[in-house]
């Protein structure tokens, strides 16, 4: 008898709660219960310069392959009919069945089913995406159109555009409150969030932010805070979920703060930040905002996911072509796993293949696993001290070059060059002029076939990559040589 009033009880709370969001993490609600991680869940990066998806089991932390939805370099530099450019951005929906794939080169949504990895449809909406979500109730997906100056609003069952939300020029992000009253859009372009009623689309609430440019917003289970970041001047911000949407808390985090995730755990609520311009991932109490440890990760780290129970965090490493996956509860972390090129927006997706291996369209990650990494030091630094990382991602005969760039003086322009000696004596050659953001750092791009050229063998033909001021477009005086 007593089985059987369990076995009653089980229907009932299923009846009541036929989909559980996400375990008590955002973007689910705190009252949902814990997913232990199994090998039917998966994590996924959306990979930049490879144009592809990883798809990863955690518990083994082992790469399953890769969904191919483009070409690299230079097969993307002709008339683009077929495929995707810029893969960036990543969303999925309530019921875990289906990701969201932004492409920001080629404007569009990619939607593939998780236990498949088969593409079911891809939608073009404006100029430079960045970002999608679906609400809550899952009928909808969010696209922020960072390019133009609205929110793309697409059918869930049709994948067409239904409708436009029109906010400032250049939305970042877009996350909903659990409960799906509320969506929050920060802006990449100007100093404001905008809440937005899910229901019919209407701006009812602002939030100032400290700078213009937000790439990336969450919203806690529990419905009371929304977290976002701010990369140009290395801080965080927190504001109440419910009106009046006051702001509570102004963070500094750091150079090239980039994505912000929350996590519950036994220990508690946290905040976890992933901070580009010093390699770490900040992790801070969402109670008072203390700073409880310090994470070493790995080169310029992005985007952060939780798992279904809160019980690790994994975070993509845009120039090491990682994951590194971390403890929450020791805050350690415990493995790193070779993904694509330069992984942008990061999920963790419980249950998404209820059924089978789910090894079906994946592909080996073959040449996009294939890169060079190099660090820069401040001039003089006896320690060589990295300031800047460098990746040279293998596109073939080329290489796309990205420099994290720290240290610098802030608004100023520098130029990434390359040396004939190590210290930057003698003739340079410009690769990219810059300017530095108010925290002194920037993302700095090229392409060439430089890494035949850093790692040339004969002395007379090897060069080195330097950082030097800029006047009047010009290299002028050396701040970071090459350290290794």
């Amino acid at each position: 008898m007593r089985t059987n009033l369990k076995i009653l009880a089980l229907l009932a709370s299923t009846m009541i709660a036929p989909v559980a969001a996400f375990a008590g993490q955002a973007p689910g609600l705190a009252s949902d219960p814990d997913i232990p991680i199994s090998h039917k869940d998966r994590v996924y990066a959306a990979e930049q310069f490879s144009n592809t998806v990883s798809v990863s089991d955690p518990v083994d932390n082992k790469l399953l392959g890769v969904i191919k939805l483009g070409d690299p370099q230079p097969g993307n530099l002709s008339p683009l009919y077929k495929g995707q450019v810029l893969v960036h951005g990543m969303g999925f929906s309530p019921d875990h069945k289906t990701l969201a794939i932004v492409s920001i080169g080629s404007n569009s949504v990619t939607f593939i089913d998780t236990a498949t990895n088969a593409v079911k449809h891809t939608t073009y909406v404006g100029r430079s995406p960045h970002e999608a979500f679906f609400t809550p109730d899952g009928k909808e997906v969010w696209v922020t159109v960072r390019g133009e100056d609205y929110i793309s609003v697409i059918d869930a069952a049709t994948f067409e555009e239904k409708t436009r939300i029109k906010v400032a020029p250049g939305p970042g992000m877009q996350i909903f409150s659990p409960d799906g009253k509320y969506g929050y859009i920060c802006s990449s372009f100007n100093p404001d969030v905008a809440v937005v009623t899910v229901a019919d689309h209407q701006i009812v609430g602002h939030v100032k932010q400290a700078s213009p440019f937000c790439p990336n917003i969450a919203a806690s289970a529990d419905g009371k805070q929304v977290w976002f970041t701010l990369k140009d001047v290395g801080k965080t911000q927190v504001f109440n979920a419910e009106a009046p949407f006051d702001l509570i808390k102004t963070i500094d985090t750091g150079p090239i703060t980039n994505h912000v995730n929350l996590v519950v755990n036994k220990n508690g609520s946290f905040a976890y930040v992933t901070v580009g311009g010093l390699n770490e991932v900040k992790v801070y109490r969402t109670d008072n905002f203390e700073q409880v440890a310090t994470i070493p990760v790995g080169n310029l780290p992005h985007g952060i996911w939780p798992s279904g129970d809160g019980t690790r965090v994994y975070v993509g490493l845009e120039n090491a072509d990682q994951f590194a996956a971390i403890d929450t509860l020791t805050n350690k972390v415990i493995a790193n796993i070779p993904i694509g090129q330069a992984p942008q927006a990061v999920a963790y997706v419980p249950n998404a293949v209820p059924e089978g291996d789910g090894m079906q369209n994946l592909v080996p990650l073959g040449g996009a696993g294939d890169a060079a990494h190099l660090k820069l030091a401040a001039k003089g630094d006896k320690d060589e001290k990295p300031s800047t990382s460098v990746t040279l991602f293998n596109q073939g005969l080329t290489q796309v070059l990205q420099a994290a760039v720290a240290g610098l003086d802030p608004k100023k322009p520098y130029v990434l060059a390359l040396s004939e000696k190590r210290d930057g004596s003698g003739q340079l050659q410009g690769l990219a002029a810059f300017m530095t953001n108010p925290a002194g750092s920037a993302i700095v791009n090229a392409v060439g076939p430089i890494r035949q050229i850093v790692e040339a063998k004969h002395k007379d033909e090897k060069r080195y990559l330097v950082v030097a001021t800029s006047a009047d477009g010009k290299p002028g005086e050396i701040v970071q040589v090459q350290a290794e």
